[in-house]
């Protein structure tokens, strides 16, 4: 399969079937052509203050000049950044990578017992830290590497009056940063002020260079950091511009990051492509306050917008989403889990515009398949392989499968990450002899190219003997007008070995799981019946609004 390369035939016109990979020698010289050619626009925004190309080549200098300078930091040593969507994302993320660095991405919402572990095994030394969420690292930073802390408040890069007033609010009015303690931390905006102005030393980054470790299986047991290199990184951004670049307007496009950057979909997708193209990246700090996110979008001319199905969702829920004015709108990108077909069909007809399903692991940098832009209608297909990547279908034994057969998706690439982090045992179980790295999805391939997920591999539930997969189940029922959002999992079932149980959130409170069971009863065979219904007021959800199956997996039954 392989080497017939069937989806070729269905790309797009102007897609071609190889990208330039050494176009750019690193992010760092995508960046520098970026902010040369498109100096005077604004590249990133923020509770209404800009920053343009040539702010941000400046800043990001600075904090680098400070890594270097003042930390003495050495090419390959690791900085961690623990922030929501503000501006100083980029700036660090910018600066660390200037600096010849690597980025360690940390999510704020992190426990203590989760960021310990993430500090510990990257080996981090310095981290920059969102004042909300200093308090994590002030109770375990004395048992990690780290030796300098940076904080940062909202408002830092706001400018005057708006930044000290969204501070004091924030402290004082909202109570909403925690007392820590943290004897030697300094300010984001101190570090700037010492990184000076003075020119950037040349550093020899190479594109085999690792530019982010990036933190993923999380919810399924340690998590591991995927070594991803400027050449991952610089190869997945020039092949999803290949792919969208006929419908780019340079210099132009407004793109919607609710996503957050510390997640490889939203840096790849949202900060890397289209910097590349000169847009400008609208940072939603909180897109969890869905009220707040649709009054943000009715003040935006915007042009593209990335998420995930319950983004989505949440969206099309949400009262004034539909007065929007969508007329610039051109690209919803949808990834990160599946995009559902209610979802996708909703989307369409509120807001005229096709949402777009890719797929991607971490481990792919993360784009591996898109579904071309010009698609008429939601097909339920993750898409083609994009330019220069291989995709085949195995068995268990490692055998590839025949055209039509379910078997697991394998991905080759130079996109695919170099491995985990100091974990060659873990690579050894996901990258083949062979260069496959194997994502734990099945999935089948049709006549055209087209991939279609049917489900994760642990997520597979196995009713006296038959494969259900909840994708299909959860289709189903978000497709019933009293459902807001539905997640199927297998529980042990002493008669059939696994039973399918359903957990939904009601948007009709009449809603009643006789209803729930007899509406599946009309769409899917016996097996595949839901044996329990819970109804509950929110589905346990990962930081990207991802939902844990695992822990509803391990939640008690409920008999309807």
């Amino acid at each position: 399969m392989s080497n017939e390369r069937p989806w070729l035939a269905s790309y797009p016109e102007n897609v071609p079937d190889e990208i330039n990979v050494d176009e750019y020698p690193s992010i760092v010289s995508v960046l520098s052509k970026a902010c040369e050619r498109y100096n005077s626009r604004p590249a990133f925004a923020n509770y209404g203050k800009s920053l343009t190309y040539a702010e941000v080549d400046r800043l990001s200098a600075q904090f680098a000049n400070y890594l270097l300078n003042e930390l003495k930091l050495k090419k390959g040593d690791r900085v961690a950044l623990m922030m929501p969507n503000v501006l100083q994302y980029p700036i660090a993320i910018f600066g660390v990578l200037r600096a010849g660095l690597t980025v360690v991405n940390t999510n704020p919402m992190y426990t203590g017992r989760e960021l310990k572990h993430q500090l510990v095994d990257s080996g981090a030394t310095v981290i920059v830290v969102m004042e909300m969420f200093a308090h994590t690292v002030a109770d375990v930073v004395a048992d990690t590497p780290i030796k300098q802390v940076i904080t940062t408040c909202i408002g830092d890069l706001l400018g005057f009056p708006k930044g000290p007033i969204v501070n004091f609010m924030l402290k004082y009015v909202k109570k909403m940063i925690p007392d820590y303690r943290l004897p030697g931390a300094i300010s984001f905006r101190r570090a700037l002020a010492l990184g000076g102005d003075k020119p950037l030393p040349q550093i020899d980054i190479r594109a085999g260079d690792i530019a982010f470790l990036q933190y993923t299986g999380g919810t399924t047991g340690v998590a591991k950091g995927a070594m991803l290199t400027h050449r991952n990184l610089v190869a997945n951004m020039q092949q999803a511009s290949a792919w969208i670049g006929k419908d780019v307007r340079e210099g132009e496009e407004i793109m919607i990051t609710a996503l957050p950057l510390y997640h490889i979909f939203a840096l790849t997708s949202n900060c890397l492509v289209f910097m590349k193209f000169g847009g400008l990246n609208l940072l939603i700090t909180n897109p969890r306050d869905m009220p707040g996110f649709v009054k943000e979008l009715a003040t935006s001319k915007f042009t593209a917008i990335t998420g995930v199905n319950t983004l989505f969702n949440g969206l099309l829920n949400t009262p004034g989403f539909d007065k929007i004015d969508f007329s610039t709108l051109h690209l919803a990108l949808g990834g990160g889990m599946a995009v559902q077909r209610a979802v996708a069909e909703r989307w369409k007809k509120v807001t005229g515009v096709t949402l777009v399903e890719a797929y991607g692991l971490t481990e792919t940098s993360p784009a591996a398949c898109m579904n071309p832009l010009d698609l008429a209608d939601y097909n339920g297909a993750i898409g083609l392989p994009i330019p220069s990547t291989d995709c085949c279908l195995k068995d268990e034994e490692g055998r590839i499968m025949p055209l039509g057969d379910v078997g697991e998706l394998c991905v080759k690439g130079p996109q695919v990450m170099l491995g985990y982090w100091q974990r060659p045992e873990e690579t050894a179980k996901v990258i083949d002899a062979e260069g496959w790295l194997h994502t734990g999805d099945m999935a089948k391939m049709d006549a055209n190219g087209f991939f279609f997920i049917v489900d994760r591999k642990k997520d597979m539930i196995l009713v006296s003997g038959f494969n259900v997969y909840p994708n299909e189940i959860e289709d189903v029922i978000a497709t019933m007008p009293g459902v807001l959002e539905v997640a199927a999992v297998g529980v042990p079932d002493e008669k059939s070995g696994e039973a399918v149980k359903v957990v939904i959130v009601k948007k009709d409170p009449a809603l009643t799981a006789e209803q729930v069971k007899a509406f599946c009863r009309e769409n899917l065979t016996g097996y595949k019946l839901p044996k329990f219904v819970e109804f509950r007021t929110e589905l346990p959800k990962s930081n990207v609004g991802k939902i844990l199956r695992r822990e509803l997996r391990d939640s008690p039954k409920t008999t309807a």
